[in-house]
């Protein structure tokens, strides 16, 4: 795989995608917006879904849904976030897997705790993002997640994965 001259590298895409799971972890939900692009997607698909338009989605927000996902975040009256979720995300396993006019993907693995008077809730899976260079910075232009369990029965997912 020949990489662009201005392609992200790998220890930049480490560094990139740790930032945004501490930020989320931290509900630094403004900081962890301004990470995506204007024309940004951000998918969570049930079990194999290939394409946004196939099958229904656990989560398909396009840039205005996730300002609005993250203003919801940010009142403090998301009842299914009062408290907010304590969660600590673990990102390993991160490869770039191509560059193209898009951008630089990556694949990566993740697992995230998440703690609330329910109890302990573990989310686990793949994570693909489409990464782009914009100036001195790095912004995601797409993000998506495939749970391991995306073909089962889930609890609320009310925080940011």
């Amino acid at each position: 795989m020949t990489a662009p001259a201005n392609a992200i590298t790998l220890a930049d895409a480490e560094q990139f995608l740790y930032r945004e799971a501490r930020l989320a972890d931290e509900g630094r939900y403004d900081e962890w917006e301004a990470l995506w692009t204007d024309d940004a997607l951000y998918w969570v698909p049930v079990a194999d879904s290939t394409d946004t338009d196939e099958r229904i989605s656990i989560i398909c927000d396009h840039r205005s849904r996730i300002a609005l996902r993250v203003a919801q975040l940010k009142t403090g009256k998301r009842h299914s976030q009062d408290p907010r979720s304590a969660v600590a995300r673990l990102i390993s396993n991160i490869e770039i897997v191509g560059h193209d006019t898009d951008g630089t993907r990556t694949q990566a693995t993740f697992v995230a705790v998440e703690s609330r008077a329910r109890g302990i809730t573990i989310w686990a899976g793949r994570v693909e993002h489409t990464l782009v260079q914009d100036n001195d910075r790095i912004l995601m232009s797409r993000k998506q997640v495939r749970l391991v369990n995306a073909d089962q029965p889930l609890p609320t997912l009310a925080f940011l994965i």
